[in-house]
């Protein structure tokens, strides 16, 4: 009698322990990650919407549309991107920090991942004509390169003041052919420039796809951007066990805004417990101002852009206009994936603040010889937050470089 109630308890750790590890933050067959996503779409979007989700994964899984895919990443990004032993800082954090140069990409950041795999899934759709929105200008820069190389019209909208504070490369869009759209409307930042682009799709649905740049809109969106970005995790896994003789780091690290080289950096590892999930997102001046932009420490649930996720909103759902030193960070949601993780406790989500960051990008450039975009600083500046042990392995995703971001970072030196 005591054997079998031995035993039916083993099975039922057994039992427990595998559903345990079924568990998964992935995207669900209705397109949710737990409470959050789904599509919330006009009606006049409705069957293009439903034409995307019936074939995006038959398309970017098929052997013809993989081949060709790293094909480009391969020889024409430069893919794999280095995984880097950054020694200097490790030493300075008391950790093996590891940075995934994601800034060393052709365009200068990761978004061309996703660029290249929305484009030619667009063609093979038959589509004309190719929109984008953007914020730093790294997904508009890597949409019109995409689509100077395969020959596709090419309109990217961006906030006014957007256009102003990344000029440099709102000139690279324009010398590749694409057509710049200043938005006027509201603080002219990344989220107007995301309203703009969604009117112009409503207006042309048929022949016209909407290169998204980050892991937010409707489904099949957020979902789709996180495959195409899964790259990342892909190589890290192959690289960290070249590199430390295990595929799997203790933690990940990465900025979060929309979300789209968070969800690459972690997608494979989602699901691992082993692996902790620390992620910056912009606090501006600070989250207990009304200048910030971290939607997922004080936001709310709501809809934005077709998804429902945590929102900067008032009691009566009206948007609150963001604020971040960082472009690519000024908007005032978060993706569906990141929403999921920060809400479960999955990922720890650390507001950093815009002399933080700027920080984190001078003290990286001095050790390193590394000028991050001011994005990425917002991962770098997570660094002070953390106690780490000497044995940990830590990977962070330098996202993006900081060419763009040279007056910003004079300007606060000769402050």
């Amino acid at each position: 009698m005591v054997i079998s109630q031995k035993s039916d308890n083993f099975a039922q750790t057994l039992v427990f322990v595998y559903k345990f590890r079924m568990k998964s933050y992935q995207i669900d067959p209705n397109g949710y990650y737990g409470e959050f996503g789904g599509a919330y779409i006009p009606e006049i979007l409705y069957k293009t919407v439903e034409d995307l989700k019936a074939q995006y994964l038959e398309i970017i899984e098929s052997k013809d549309f993989l081949t060709e895919y790293y094909q480009l990443l391969r020889d024409y990004v430069g893919r794999p991107s280095p995984l880097y032993l950054a020694r200097r800082m490790s030493e300075r954090y008391g950790c093996r920090l590891y940075l995934k140069r994601e800034d060393l990409n052709h365009t200068g950041a990761h978004k061309i991942n996703n660029a290249i795999g929305q484009v030619l899934l667009a063609r093979r759709m038959g589509k004309k004509r190719i929109i984008a929105e953007t914020g730093a200008g790294q997904h508009g820069v890597a949409t019109a390169t995409v689509c100077a190389l395969m020959n596709l019209p090419c309109r990217v909208y961006m906030g006014a003041l957007d256009v102003q504070r990344q000029h440099v490369n709102v000139e690279r869009m324009k010398m590749l052919g694409a057509e710049v759209f200043p938005v006027e409307s509201g603080n002219k930042t990344l989220k107007d420039a995301t309203n703009e682009a969604i009117r112009d799709w409503c207006c042309h649905p048929a022949d016209t796809f909407y290169v998204i740049g980050s892991t937010v809109g409707p489904h099949p969106y957020p979902d789709m951007v996180a495959r195409l970005q899964s790259v990342i995790s892909h190589e890290i896994k192959v690289q960290l066990q070249e590199k430390e003789g295990r595929d799997w780091p203790d933690y990940l690290m990465a900025c979060v805004g929309g979300g789209s080289n968070a969800a690459g950096t972690i997608f494979d590892y989602i699901d691992d417990e082993r692996v902790k999930i620390v992620l910056g997102e912009a606090g501006g001046m600070g989250v207990d101002t009304a200048q910030t932009a971290a939607s997922l420490n004080i936001g709310t649930v709501g809809i934005l852009h077709g998804s429902r996720i945590k929102v900067m909103q008032t009691d009566d759902g009206q948007i609150v206009e963001p604020y971040s030193i960082s472009a690519g960070l000024d908007y005032p949601g978060t993706g569906p994936m990141h929403c999921n993780l920060f809400e479960t406790g999955r990922a720890k989500v650390l507001p950093v603040n815009d002399d933080e960051a700027l920080k984190a990008a001078f003290e990286l450039t001095r050790l390193e010889g590394i000028i991050p975009a001011l994005e990425s600083s917002h991962a770098l500046a997570l660094l002070p937050k953390m106690q780490f042990k000497s044995d940990d392995v830590v990977v962070l995703t330098v996202s993006g470089r900081g060419d763009k971001d040279l007056d910003t970072y004079l300007k606060s030196v000769a402050r």
